[in-house]
């Protein structure tokens, strides 16, 4: 497993990331990882980016998580959910330039406020084959583009998310275009907090089925 600390380009700004490659001859599949939001503490240090991408990596993905612009190491400040979106864009770009990854098969997921910022980029992006939802927030982000996309799409929340009640989050999945994936952890909040590892595994059995 090879770890390094990068640094990248969103227009003028500089972020920065963390790139694990796994052991073993390239190409591999990645994923980048967002973060939820940075207003309100969310950076790559957050304990479900950190779960996904260490269970990614042992399942043989590149994985790629990075700082938000202003958060961090990450130069600018807060983008108003705009400068994300650039944000996202810029980081597809770099891992496709990455060596070891097979720029065939890149898959994108958000945490809460970060598949708010991700989902909309990634679903209109060619060289995103797969997409996944954490905890999506439903009421703080419009994320209705999904019923249309025909993309293949994971969304995952807990039974005890008091950011979207259980009921409202299969309703929308309900209204989503397939190919999709569903599913509701019993227990778990919008935190996620001792469901890290269970949570990590599905979304990775989800990138290891599609890419």
């Amino acid at each position: 497993m090879k770890k390094t600390r990068v640094d990248f380009p969103s227009g003028e700004l500089l972020l920065e990331g963390i790139v694990v490659i796994p052991e073993g001859a390239g190409a591999f599949p990645a994923v980048i990882v967002c973060h939820p939001h940075p207003l309100y503490g969310g950076s790559m240090d957050n304990n479900v980016v950190h779960s996904l991408c260490k269970t990614l990596t042992k399942a043989s993905f590149v994985s790629f998580k990075f700082n938000f612009r202003g958060v961090g190491g990450s130069q600018g400040e807060f983008g108003q959910g705009i400068g994300e979106q650039e944000d996202v864009e810029a980081a597809i770009s770099f891992i496709s330039t990455v060596k070891a990854v097979d720029s065939n098969r890149i898959g994108l997921a958000g945490y809460s406020a970060g598949a708010g910022f991700a989902l909309p980029i990634g679903s209109g992006d060619g060289r995103i084959k797969a997409v996944a939802a954490v905890s999506p927030p439903l009421n703080e982000f419009n994320f209705d583009f999904l019923k249309s996309s025909p993309k293949q799409k994971f969304l995952i929340s807990g039974s005890r998310d008091n950011s979207t009640a259980a009921e409202e989050f299969l309703q929308f999945c309900q209204s989503l275009a397939e190919p999709k994936q569903c599913e509701i952890v019993e227990g778990a909040d919008h935190f996620w907090w001792e469901y890290e590892s269970r949570l990590a595994a599905k979304v990775t059995a989800f990138f290891t089925k599609v890419l």
